[in-house]
């Protein structure tokens, strides 16, 4: 084996931190950010931008809220952490009833987790288990739609859109699932039908994002969509699992997307939002049926698995804080409330040059253009001009705070557009995003 290159101790310094979704060798120095509060982030050179992402879905009530800071402080001085394992406390136990009181009445039994991909993970082997302790351990794959993005993690990874996500290269080193195209129209429901005529015997579960593919390319489908899934999955006996850790508690305009769907799948995977964007936490959330597979005498039986995090105090108390103020504040109002406003402020974008699109779903607005070329400086004038935004694939979106003032809205959209008129997005060039 040839011997690695060595960097220059220089260099090695530079790139202590290897960073996220991007080309490190090619990349601009990151934005450094050095406080936060309610809709803005303050940069270290002094500028104040508005914050149009809320840090990926998280931060659902504005940064640094009174409310969450004292919750988490308090937790702080009594129990920062303790492994989950054999022992149990107050803040766990509250909000587990608090997240099952909120979701239809079948949802009864929560495990924790300490990311969104590690609760699909969890989700995963929940539906595998299942199947074994069924008597039908063949039923261990999993279907996905076209342009589906479920986390970075192996497993889910593997129910990602095999060609079009970031991780199409992986390939075959990857677990193989099913694809399918959503069904939003009759063909491609016949389509889907015909794949579980063909697989249903091996398939555990189908893996869905209600009412909104994020991070394959911000994509909308309706209610009724989402509730033939559900119907095909009841026909052909296969476990629904939702995964709204981008679209719950109240992105979509309700508490969560299967409300406005009125379905109830037999798992649903929450994360980001869940602590209002003050530290990692997920949850994958399961029906009694689902649970009961693994009730025994027998600790083969068991569920095993458990995150060494999970169950987090402090996660823990900036959660149930964030529920309060879900129980005290009309922020899903709000969400609901943004989705004209963000229709209405990005729609001037349709005049320019390669604009695909323009489409809202409750506190999410998204320019969809037929091509992003020179990502990096178009980021850069969005900070220029004051905002906050992470545009990639053929999207330039938003998903700020449920609660973000009307004026700052109409400010974030303004910027949008003005940014966008100097631009045209219709070149064929390819880049690479995240």
């Amino acid at each position: 084996m040839s011997k690695p290159h060595a960097m220059s101790p220089s260099h090695e310094v530079a790139n202590a931190i290897w960073r996220p979704y991007c080309q490190m060798k090619t990349a601009p120095d990151p934005l450094e950010i050095v406080s936060a509060q309610d809709f803005h982030l303050q940069t270290a050179d002094g500028r104040q931008l508005i914050d149009g992402m809320a840090s990926w879905w998280s931060v659902c009530h504005g940064y640094a809220h009174p409310h969450v800071i004292e919750a988490v402080t308090k937790q702080l001085e009594r129990l920062p952490h303790v492994m989950f394992g054999g022992i149990t406390h107050e803040p766990a136990e509250r909000l587990a009833s608090r997240i099952v009181a909120m979701l239809p009445a079948e949802l009864k039994h929560v495990f924790f987790a300490d990311s969104g991909s590690v609760a699909v993970e969890a989700a995963m082997k929940m539906a595998m288990g299942y199947w074994r302790r069924r008597g039908r351990p063949e039923r261990c794959r999993f279907l996905s739609f076209d342009n589906a993005y479920h986390g970075d993690t192996t497993g889910a990874m593997s129910l990602c859109d095999p060609e079009r996500s970031m991780h199409a290269s992986y390939g075959n080193a990857i677990l193989s699932q099913i694809h399918a195209p959503l069904p939003t129209h009759p063909g491609n429901e016949e389509t889907l039908r015909e794949i579980l005529d063909r697989h249903h015997h091996e398939i555990a579960g189908i893996f869905l994002e209600p009412l909104v593919q994020g991070a394959g390319g911000m994509r909308f489908h309706d209610a009724a969509t989402v509730r033939q899934i559900r119907l095909l999955c009841d026909e052909y006996e296969v476990l629904m699992i939702t995964d709204e850790i981008a679209t719950g508690f109240g992105r979509t305009g309700s508490m969560f997307a299967i409300d406005t769907c009125q379905i109830v799948p037999d798992i649903i995977c929450l994360g980001k939002a869940l602590t209002a964007g003050t530290m990692t936490m997920a949850v994958t959330v399961a029906t009694s049926e689902v649970f009961n597979a693994f009730w025994s005498d027998s600790a083969d039986d068991a569920f095993m698995h458990g995150p060494t995090f999970m169950a987090n105090p402090l996660a823990c108390a900036a959660a149930n804080a964030s529920m309060d103020l879900f129980e005290s504040e009309p922020q899903v109002q709000r969400a609901r409330e943004m989705d004209p406003k963000l229709l209405a402020g990005l729609e001037s974008s349709r005049q320019i040059p390669g604009v695909v699109d323009v489409r809202s779903r409750g506190a999410i607005g998204v320019v969809q253009v037929e091509a992003l070329t020179e990502l990096e400086t178009l980021r850069r004038q969005f900070i220029d001009a004051g905002v906050w935004l992470r545009p990639f694939g053929d999207c330039i979106y938003v998903t700020p705070p449920l609660n973000l003032p009307d004026a700052l809205i109409e400010q974030m959209c303004s910027a949008i557009v003005d940014v966008m008129s100097a631009r045209e997005f219709s070149s064929p060039e390819l880049t690479i995003s995240g």
